[in-house]
């Protein structure tokens, strides 16, 4: 950590190059000779990908960014706050600290906090910026968490581990135990520490595979920002061993959207299905990754198109975590028909339909855009429809 990035002309030369190319930043270089160029740049980029996901952090004075790979990785404020929420108590422990920003929202619901990152780097980094920030209660260590965990006798009210993909794991679908730290091969040893774990997962991980790995699984909260999944959270407590419950929680800027569901009701539960009616509804992207797909039919009172469309239907209009359409008109898919329409800007949505949406414009000749909403999908009898909709 090069502490003469704090200087305060080089603060000011950051702060008034965030939005100057960096092309050229880099081919004039900087005068300052304490600190490289690139090393500048490092902090211009780090920064200005904080401007809204770490607006604290962005707002504060004397912030020392790490690279700016480290901020991409970071939870955001708004999913940091959820989180924090549905705990509390005297102490926890991060075992997987990075940049902080979980361990800062944590402080505001835990007396004591203990930081632990194996990167001694940012280690420092993160301890120099929590007390910019004016923290006081999370205690930063250079060290790997399980192997701090191992050498106290210490308890805590919770235990929080965020685990990351080791490079050597290839394809999208992976597994707990393909992670650093290994939680399935230590579930003994965080157990004997707490009795409470929240574990932090991309969204790319299986639910019921994660199920499958971990033991005493509470709550499963699927967490999306704008209708993007962000992270799956994890609730053990020890001994449990009843209905898993699934949280879902789109954040928006007109609206936060929630669904709730239980694990083994959506297992055990009918869906109704009928051909599109007036209303068409698309769940947000966290139900879906959820796959709550027969409980949103089965509590909101909605009939699905086909088992594998993912839309629902029905004839009066209700309050729905997702899209709601207002359907004007069904056909079925051909490009005759579509030409008498003569629709040539469209919002497309493909579903249970063989064709892409590229495919589709190109075919149909339609640009992207407009009032309009097409529904490129199949029926019961898996005959394939354009829906044409509305947005309500």
């Amino acid at each position: 950590m090069n502490k003469s990035i704090l200087n305060t002309e080089i603060q000011e030369f950051i702060k008034e190059n965030l939005d100057y190319s960096i092309n050229k930043i880099l081919l004039k270089g900087t005068s300052f000779e304490a600190v490289e160029t690139r090393d500048i740049i490092e902090q211009i980029e780090a920064k200005k990908r904080s401007k809204k996901k770490l607006p604290t952090w962005f707002n504060c004075k004397g912030i020392y960014y790490p690279n700016k790979l480290n901020i991409e990785q970071t939870s955001s404020e708004i999913t940091a706050a959820y989180k924090s929420n549905l705990i509390k108590g005297n102490s926890l422990i991060d075992l997987t600290g990075g940049f902080g920003v979980d361990c800062l929202y944590f402080s505001k619901r835990f007396n004591n906090v203990a930081h632990c990152e194996l990167d001694t780097h940012l280690s420092t980094i993160v301890n120099h910026n929590y007390k910019q920030l004016g923290i006081t209660n999370i205690e930063t260590y250079a060290v790997d968490g399980i192997s701090y965990l191992e050498g106290i006798s210490e308890k805590f009210d919770w235990i929080y581990v965020d685990p990351s993909r080791r490079h050597d794991s290839k394809g999208k679908v992976f597994f707990l135990k393909d992670c650093l730290p290994n939680v399935p091969s230590h579930l003994n040893l965080l157990f004997a520490y707490s009795r409470n774990i929240m574990i932090k997962t991309s969204p790319l991980l299986d639910i019921s595979a994660g199920i499958n790995e971990l033991r005493y699984v509470k709550t499963i909260h699927v967490v999306a920002v704008n209708n993007e999944v962000k992270e799956l959270l994890w609730i053990l407590e020890d001994g449990f061993n009843d209905n898993i419950l699934i949280k879902t929680i789109n954040f928006k800027k007109l609206g936060n959207e929630k669904f709730d569901f239980s694990f083994d009701f959506e297992k055990l539960t009918k869906t109704k299905y009928s051909s599109p009616l007036t209303y068409l509804y698309e769940p947000n992207s966290a139900i879906l990754k959820a796959g709550g797909f027969h409980s949103v039919s089965n509590k909101l009172n909605l009939y699905k198109l086909h088992q594998h469309s993912h839309l629902y239907t029905n004839d009066h209009l209700i309050d729905f975590p997702g899209r709601v359409f207002k359907i004007e008109s069904v056909l079925p898919y051909s490009k005759k028909e579509l030409k008498k329409r003569e629709i040539t800007k469209a919002n497309i949505t493909t579903r249970n339909f063989p064709e892409s949406v590229t495919q589709i414009r190109k075919k149909l000749n339609i640009k992207d855009g407009g009032d309009l909403y097409l529904f490129f999908t199949s029926n019961l009898k898996g005959k394939k429809l354009v829906i044409i909709t509305r947005k309500v």
